[in-house]
């Protein structure tokens, strides 16, 4: 292992075991993006830190629960990351990706099965499917909160934790989910962007 693979584990603080699972996504990723754009061109350029490692974080916003549904899984992030560390971590968890285009689903599909990871993948639009009831639900650049918590309210367990990576811009995206629902909302500050949060929501309800 080269001394910036060392730096990298040593950041994302995860086994060796988990690191070297983390490295098989990468270089997956990295092959089939140039077919379908799974990340941007620049932001591949810094996989590491913009991609996974905001991913691995999201992971431990929580503890161990049966089952986590990722929404607009895209090209896995956060879910089939946080997939991956559980793994180790929490063996128990199985993971549900719902991604409508065909195209990444199957990069997903590939992923899981190479990086040996607990998850099913759902290619169907996210309001066509039946209700998760999931314990954790998961969502990263999907849609403005508003909508995320109309996704809560079909397929998150009433007992469940949603975490939704926002933006800038997310304490007025909770002032406008404000006004249609109920929810407690914590504000978890991003290690990847120092003016983003992961937002820790239980509670949902419509107002």
């Amino acid at each position: 292992m080269s001394a910036d693979q060392d730096a990298i584990m040593a950041d994302l603080d995860v086994s060796r075991e988990t690191f070297d699972r983390l490295k098989v996504f990468a270089d997956l990723l990295t092959r089939w993006n140039p077919r379908i754009n799974l990340v941007s061109r620049n932001s591949l350029n810094d996989l590491w830190r913009r991609h996974i490692q905001d991913s691995v974080q999201v992971f431990r916003c929580v503890e161990p629960r049966p089952h986590w549904a990722d929404l607009g899984s895209g090209g896995g992030f956060p879910g089939m990351i946080c997939a991956i560390l559980a793994r180790e971590y929490w063996p128990d968890t199985k993971f549900t990706l719902v991604e409508s285009d065909q195209r990444k689903s199957a990069f997903l599909r590939s992923a899981a099965r190479e990086c040996e990871a607990n998850c099913t993948v759902i290619s169907r639009r996210i309001e066509a499917i039946e209700p998760l009831a999931a314990d954790i639900l998961s969502a990263r650049a999907l849609a403005d909160l508003p909508m995320l918590l109309s996704y809560c309210d079909r397929h998150l367990a009433p007992t469940g934790t949603a975490l939704f990576p926002k933006g800038v811009s997310w304490k007025k995206e909770v002032e406008e989910a404000r006004k249609e629902w109920r929810f407690d909302a914590t504000p978890i500050t991003s290690e990847t962007e120092p003016q983003a949060v992961i937002l820790k929501i239980e509670g949902v309800s419509r107002g």
